[in-house]
């Protein structure tokens, strides 16, 4: 085959993958905007349209659900899945797992012990429990990162690390959970369900410097990221640090998930699922990869969080019940489809 249809060749795939990222974008606001427009408010989309681009075109009272309720947690919903979605397409590659998540380093677990210990401490203020939680998750991760480093950061060390810690924040959890009123036992079950009703729009700001801070730090190494998906040994043939180049995925992935998980709770298998999505459309190529999970966990998020408001007519359920209903059928057809193709 020549230079010339060789080129051709690839200039078409990669047209392709553009085009399905634009796709994916355009479902997302799609889905956003069927979002804004269902609750027990009935807000027509025409009038969700108008009022987003003109708010002064809106009564008082559909100007403050459609601006201060429904907007900063469907902007926060967006935000929160791409930074699921983003770190677990990260993590799958770093660890050469494909059931690893951005909980696989126990970041959820003790996100909510964080959480739980501000809930029996009784800490007020808004900022308490998701500092808390971040806290918690942050030095979860840092320490996971720490013995990695210590033991040369193989992916198999990270994940039984991860593991470890899981359970440890799990059983401290328990005892706090024992040890607490029937009132904080109830607050903490339902923060760890995951939910999006207590988002703010500073909140939201928190989750999307985060995402825009490392997002192009994940795009700078995209091409190192698709040479390990290939196996450590050809990443280390063409010159390729594995060891700090996880150390540097596994970073990227704390800051994603402790900040995701320290304002809306645990919320499973978006991290998990979107990156097998995104690969499914758009290939092993991370330079389309990053963000096709990116938009794809975002998407997902956008969608539970409407099926939250919808499944129970004048109930909103927590949207990490959701996820977890939808996102275990979805898993196993992804699985289903892999087997088959194979």
């Amino acid at each position: 085959m020549s230079a010339a249809s060789l080129s051709a060749q690839y200039a078409r795939v990669v047209g392709r993958r553009a085009l399905l990222l634009a796709a994916l974008a355009a479902a997302t606001v799609a889905a956003l905007l069927a979002d804004l427009a269902t609750g027990a408010a009935g807000l027509p989309l025409a009038e969700v349209l108008g009022g987003l681009v003109d708010p002064a075109s809106l009564g008082r009272a559909a100007r403050v659900v459609l601006w201060e309720i429904r907007l900063p947690a469907a902007i926060m919903a967006l935000g929160v899945g791409a930074a699921l979605g983003l770190a677990g397409a990260e993590m799958q590659t770093a660890l050469a797992n494909p059931l690893a998540s951005p909980f696989t380093l126990g970041v959820a677990h003790a996100a909510t012990l964080g959480a739980s210990l501000a809930i029996v401490w009784g800490l007020g203020g808004a900022w308490s429990l998701p500092l808390m939680a971040f806290a918690f998750a942050m030095a979860a991760t840092l320490m996971v990162q720490g013995l990695a480093a210590r033991q040369g950061a193989a992916a198999q060390t990270v994940v039984l690390f991860g593991i470890a810690l899981g359970f440890a924040a799990n059983a401290l959890l328990w005892l706090v959970q024992y040890m607490a009123s029937a009132d904080a036992v109830q607050q903490i079950v339902f923060w760890s369900m995951g939910g999006l009703a207590r988002a703010t729009w500073t909140h939201a700001g928190v989750v999307f410097a985060a995402l825009g801070l490392c997002l192009p730090l994940a795009l700078r190494r995209a091409w190192a990221m698709t040479a390990l998906r290939a196996g450590e040994d050809h990443a280390r043939a063409i010159g390729i640090g594995v060891e700090g180049l996880r150390l540097a995925v596994l970073a990227r992935v704390s800051v994603l998930a402790a900040v995701a998980v320290a304002f809306v709770g645990a919320i499973g298998f978006v991290g998990l699922v979107a990156p097998h999505v995104a690969r499914m459309l758009l290939g092993e190529d991370h330079r389309f990869l990053l963000p096709g999970s990116a938009l794809a966990g975002a998407l997902m998020l956008s969608l539970a969080s409407l099926a939250s408001k919808s499944l129970v007519p004048g109930t909103l359920l927590p949207v990490g019940i959701v996820t977890a209903i939808v996102g275990i059928p979805m898993f196993l057809g992804l699985l289903l489809a892999q087997g088959r193709r194979r």
